[in-house]
């Protein structure tokens, strides 16, 4: 006879290693490092400070 398989434990490692093949997809799609999201965040207040200072404050601004 050959051997025995439990399919609830087969099931679930066929399952943990479908979800870690995703998951390192998506890191690799996805993950940025700590110094290149501080470096977005850092672009994006800059620009929104230079665009503030294009801002037309007064009367006639509608």
């Amino acid at each position: 006879m050959g051997n025995l398989v439990n399919l609830k434990r087969f099931k679930k490692r066929s399952e943990r290693e479908r979800a870690a093949k995703q998951a390192d997809a998506n890191r690799a799609r996805f993950g940025r490092t700590r110094s290149e999201r501080a470096l977005d965040e850092l672009r994006a207040s800059r620009a929104d400070k230079i665009l503030d200072q294009h801002r037309i404050d007064g009367e006639d601004a509608s």
